[in-house]
């Protein structure tokens, strides 16, 4: 099967590859290492429709990985707020910087996986995409694709490695950057989550999955925990149009980020209260592994080390999201 998947996803591919900002189409020469690794960075937990803005504005702000790694940290901060999951930008920062130390982007997996924030996937992504190095890449959409085409019952996440050993014995040693990116396409376009359009797969005659009659149901997976519910606080404090806000601690969550002040909430207990405001209503925002509901209240006095923040400029901020909710209650 192996030839014949590949040969005719590569086809299939030549034909039908999307058009997205960070990509060399097929036949081309391959694109440049930083576009490569800074668009998979991105494009970690996020939909490719939200980092198209994202990627185009740190390309033009910080068009190779140099002028990233000579960035204040706090810069590239603010422009990744809204984007989530604000560890990958921390992470971004310190790979730009040793990168830049080492003069280029290591070319071989093993290399790469040592970089800061660089996981097997990334790894193996950069390594194929960016140097066409054989290397077996397996996202969400790699996965679901490899779990139908060889029928793999088990339920995830113990599927993972029998998913893998697969996706490598399908994986051409030629053309590895475009097979990768054309599975993930596959995946993304016609192998579908849900409602798979089978009859559009170029790999259905192949698929061992919709021979069972219900390849939707594949790859199988656990059940979802229920996410605890946290409360919290925070403070909306206005003088002369501007607010106050303050930076997050370097580490933990939204670390490092511009923010209103709050009570102390994480991921594992509520907030610790605080002084009582003028309610102003509630913000509710769901993290990977809890959801927050956050009273927001009007207060009067400064709190902890911060700045006055133009109400004019609060857009350049950089709020993540939870706070550029709450600014827009305060706003309202």
């Amino acid at each position: 099967m192996a030839a014949t998947v590949s040969e005719i996803l590569l086809d299939w591919y030549d034909r039908h590859a999307r058009d997205l900002p960070w990509r060399a189409p097929p036949g081309t020469p391959a694109p440049e290492p930083y576009r490569v690794w800074l668009s998979e960075v991105m494009l970690q937990q996020t939909t490719v429709a939200a980092v198209k803005r994202y990627f185009r504005a740190f390309t033009e702000r910080w068009p190779t990985v140099e002028a990233l790694a000579a960035a204040p940290e706090e810069d590239v901060m603010a422009a990744w707020a809204g984007l989530g999951y604000y560890s990958r930008a921390r992470n971004l920062v310190k790979c730009a910087r040793a990168v830049a130390d080492m003069g280029a982007f290591p070319s071989s997996e093993k290399q790469l996986r040592e970089l800061p924030g660089l996981g097997d996937y990334t790894a193996a992504a950069i390594a194929a995409i960016a140097f066409d190095k054989r290397a077996v890449v397996v996202d969400a959409n790699v996965e679901r694709v490899v779990a139908r085409l060889f029928a793999i019952g088990e339920p995830l996440p113990g599927a993972r490695k029998a998913i893998r050993a697969k996706a490598d014995t399908i994986t051409p040693e030629a053309r590895a950057g475009d097979f990768a990116q054309a599975m993930m396409d596959l995946g993304s376009s016609i192998c579908t989550a849900r409602d798979p359009k089978c009859l559009l797969c170029p790999l259905a005659d192949e698929c061992e999955g919709r021979k069972t009659g219900d390849p939707a149901r594949l790859p199988v997976k656990a059940p979802k925990k229920a996410k605890p519910l946290r409360k919290g606080r925070a403070w909306w404090i206005e003088r002369d149009a501007a607010v106050w806000l303050v930076r997050r601690e370097g580490t933990g969550m939204l670390g490092g980020m511009r923010a209103l002040p709050d009570d102390g909430w994480t991921a594992r207990v509520d907030g610790e209260g605080g002084p009582d405001g003028e309610p102003l209503g509630l913000v509710r925002h769901g993290f990977t592994h809890f959801d927050l509901e956050l009273s927001v209240e009007r207060h009067d006095a400064p709190m902890g080390e911060g700045e006055w923040w133009p109400l004019d400029k609060l857009d350049e901020a950089g709020l993540p999201t939870l706070f550029a909710k709450a600014a827009r209650l305060a706003l309202a």
